[in-house]
Order: C-alpha cells, then sequence, then structure tokens
C-alpha cells in the first residue's frame, strides 16, 4: 500500500452514515414463492440470535430525522400495531423453530417509549412469550426521548431488565435545538435525565449533534459538559445531514461552497468533541460511539446492526439472514410511511410467513460487509479473522480501495500486518469509507431507487 501524499485529491467527508450494509434502498421486491420464512431460516445457526423490535411513533419529527417513523397515532392505533405484532411473532417463532436462542434485543424506532407503561409491558411480553427471548438474561437496548422517558415508563423498562437507555437529547442549548427542528427546552432533558439515573439502569448513553447552523465550538462545548455531568457510560457524537423529504431538507438547498463550509465546520466540531471526550476518560469506539473507560459492560452497546442471525420484528426493521437481509416497505415521506403502517396493521397472521423486500448476500458482498463495518470501528480488523472466515486476504480482495485509503492517510501504518486499522484522520472520514466499499451493484440498486 503506497502511503499518504500531499497531492492526495481531497474527499467529501459527509457521504453516508452506514449502519448497515446494503441500505434498505438497495432492497427490491422478492418473489413470494422464494421468501417463506421457514425456508429461510431452516439451515441458519439460531442459537445466538439478536432480537429487535421497532416502533414506528415519535411524539414529534425532528427536522433531521429520515427514518422510518411518523408523528403521533390516531386512537387505537398503537394497540392495531402491538396485535400485528403479535401475529408477527407467532409467524417469525414458527419459522425458526424450537432451538432458536436470543443473545441479545433492542426496541427502537421511532421512540419506542412512546408507548404507555402497559403498552411497553406488552411489548417485553411478546419479546418473552411470543418469541422465548429471555430479557432478564440477556443484554436489552432501548431509544428513548425525553419527553417520553416518564417514571412510569422507565419503571418498566427497568424492572424488564433493560441494560441500556439511548437518550436523544442532540443539543443542550435550546436554540440550536429549535434550529434542528427539535423543540425542547433543557430544563425538560435535565429532568429526564434525572429519572433515568433513578432507576439505575446500568448503562445511560446520551446522542448528541454537530454541525448545527450556528454551533460553535464553545457551545458544543457547553452541550458536552452537560451530558458529561451526567457521567453517561456512552455518548454518541452524530454530524448533521440534510436529507431529501426531511424537514430541514424542504426548508432549504445548500450550495456546492456552502456544502464545503459546513464540512470544515462539521469535522472542526468532530475533532473538538473526540478530544474533549478523551480528555474526559472515554475511549473511542467508532467514529460516533464513546465510551466511558470504566463503564460496566453490559454487551448491549451499539445493537450489531451488522451480525447475521438478526430478527426483525415491526413494519420498519429488517432481518438479516447470511443468504438474506429483508425487511417490509421504506419510505421517507409521511404520508407513504402511514400508508405502509396502516398496510402492516391489517396483515394477516399468514401475511407474516414470508419476506416483502430484500437484497441476496452474495460471497462478494458478505466479503464487503465484513470489511466495511469491521473497518469502521476503532480497534480494526483482524486479517487472520477474516482468512479464517472467507479463506482469502482482504488486500487481494480490496487492494484498489485499500491502497486509496492508505494514499490519503487514512489507515493506521502503526498497527502491524496483522490488523487493519483507520488511523484517526481515517475515522474522522468513516462516511466516506463506508461508501467507497459499496458494490457496484448495491451503488446501482441505490441510484435507481424512486425517493418516496
Amino acid at each position: 500500500m503506497t502511503s499518504a501524499t500531499a497531492t492526495a485529491p481531497a474527499v467529501r467527508p459527509y457521504q453516508q452514515y452506514v449502519y448497515a450494509y446494503p441500505h434498505k434502498t438497495a432492497y427490491r421486491p422478492l418473489p413470494r414463492a422464494q421468501a417463506s420464512l421457514r425456508a429461510l431460516w431452516a439451515d441458519e445457526p439460531k442459537g445466538a440470535l439478536s432480537l429487535y423490535f421497532h416502533i414506528p411513533f415519535c411524539e414529534v419529527r425532528c427536522g433531521f430525522c429520515n427514518l422510518f417513523t411518523r408523528i403521533g397515532a390516531p386512537d387505537g392505533l398503537t394497540g392495531a400495531y402491538l396485535d400485528a405484532l403479535e401475529r408477527q411473532a407467532s409467524a417469525v417463532r414458527e419459522a425458526l423453530g424450537e432451538g432458536a436462542r436470543f443473545a441479545n434485543a433492542a426496541f427502537g424506532g421511532g421512540t419506542p417509549t412512546f408507548l404507555e407503561a402497559a403498552e411497553l409491558e406488552r411489548l417485553c411480553d411478546l419479546a418473552e412469550h411470543g418469541l422465548g427471548a429471555d430479557l432478564a438474561a440477556i443484554p436489552l437496548s432501548v431509544e428513548a426521548s425525553p419527553a417520553t422517558a416518564t417514571a412510569d415508563r422507565l419503571a418498566v423498562l427497568a424492572e424488564r431488565g433493560t441494560t441500556r437507555l439511548s437518550l436523544g437529547v442532540q443539543s443542550f442549548v435550546d436554540a440550536e435545538a429549535r434550529t434542528a427542528v427539535r423543540p425542547q427546552r433543557r430544563a425538560d432533558v435535565e429532568a429526564a435525565l434525572a429519572r433515568v439515573r433513578e432507576v439505575r439502569i446500568p448503562v445511560l448513553n446520551i446522542d448528541l449533534i454537530y454541525g448545527i447552523d450556528g454551533q460553535t465550538e464553545e457551545s458544543f462545548t457547553r452541550s458536552l459538559d452537560a451530558a458529561l455531568a451526567w457521567r453517561p457510560e456512552e455518548l454518541y457524537l452524530y454530524p448533521l445531514y440534510v436529507r431529501p423529504l426531511t424537514g430541514l431538507g424542504r426548508q432549504r438547498e445548500r450550495a456546492v461552497t456552502a456544502d464545503a463550509e459546513w464540512d470544515e465546520q462539521r469535522l472542526r466540531l468532530y475533532r473538538h468533541g473526540r478530544d474533549h471526550l478523551l480528555a474526559h476518560g472515554y475511549e473511542q469506539v467508532s467514529m460516533r460511539m464513546f465510551r466511558r473507560a470504566d463503564a460496566p459492560d453490559t454487551g448491549a452497546g451499539d445493537y450489531a446492526c451488522q451480525t447475521d442471525g438478526m430478527v426483525g420484528l415491526g413494519c420498519g426493521a429488517r432481518s438479516y439472514t447470511s443468504r438474506l437481509h429483508y425487511s417490509f416497505d421504506y419510505a421517507v415521506d409521511m404520508h407513504r410511511i402511514r400508508g405502509i403502517i396502516d398496510t402492516y396493521t391489517a396483515r394477516s397472521a399468514d401475511g407474516f410467513r414470508h419476506a416483502d423486500f430484500g437484497w441476496e448476500m452474495t460471497g462478494d458482498e458478505a466479503r464487503r460487509r465484513h470489511l466495511l463495518q469491521s473497518l469502521l470501528q476503532a480497534e480494526g480488523m483482524s486479517v487472520a479473522g477474516y482468512r479464517d472466515r472467507f479463506g482469502s486476504a482482504p488486500g487481494d480482495d480490496f487492494a484498489a480501495e485499500l491502497d486509496r485509503f492508505a494514499g490519503r492517510g487514512w489507515l493506521d501504518d502503526s498497527a502491524g500486518p496483522g490488523l487493519l486499522r483507520l488511523s484517526p484522520e481515517g475515522l474522522a472520514h468513516s462516511d466516506a469509507v463506508g461508501p467507497e466499499l459499496f458494490s457496484a451493484a448495491v451503488r446501482a440498486r441505490m441510484a435507481a431507487y424512486e425517493l418516496k
């Protein structure tokens, strides 16, 4: 591999957040005859599965959000949604068979704590009795917002075995929260954090965002220090993206020159935030994730979107077998999302016995996925582990890509031949590293996707 040069072309650092590969925009409708859940899971290892429940409701949709979620729920909709989850759970358990065991679980969204306390009890019952997951014995991660982190909901989650709660704060500066179209007051955020600490969930994660219009290193430090005052076991620092069909995306279109300035602002704030957390006893796990050095290891972490053997329930969830990634339909537009949720809640039990949309994984795609999602972790990837799994060397399979990364100074030359690891600058450019490892087929599918 070549060394970094001063003439290496500039690459835009913020291209796409790669939390799973491939993205749902690469999925396409599956022939029903080939998508039986029983057949898809028949030969899969099922002794250590990941379980994910998706709750597609929020009290408000943030201006930057392009997740699959709707604002509010008409009377009876959350109950109908849980009814559909129950039908789906029955079909999934039937497909998995009696030998299925779950190693970890997560409730995401949307905002799972949009559900009332009694509904959260029912959700936990679905996981335990509907699918056989022992929530008291495995890591359970739950996402929440300050407004929905009420004492009764948190009590249910704590009693049912939640080991990690992630609170989407984004900014402790009220003006920045308003700019990001997340109306909240710092006083309410602090009250929610106090309630979380009172129920003694082992791991508290706080999400913060950088790159908001008008945000400075000083104002970002105020948010960082406000978060640090609660000694969270984890902190996630997310760069702001303005995506199509979101609130911020409809408000403005950025010019190319403004994009370059925004990239510089985000990189500057990222480095400042990273260094601030490292100086306060946190370890960097990935570009986004920081863990307090003395935090308990509950195993909940970032609930492993990269692992095979993931069972997702709910209309925005995805599932992974070694040969197929699948989900229901996907949208960002609120009207389309409402229609998909209504279709999901009306589905019969038999309708949950097959997969709808998906992507078939080839050997090459499995290699890309393994490299991509291992390399984006600060600890890097074992070359021997890759060779044991695939029978080849990453330097042979991805010579062109790795040479480019090395030429930009994105690989850690001190890691030694047995470890592929990003340099600090490479980690800073994780949202450019990931997309460069997409296959041509995935790129084509994503480019052809009709945004909706």
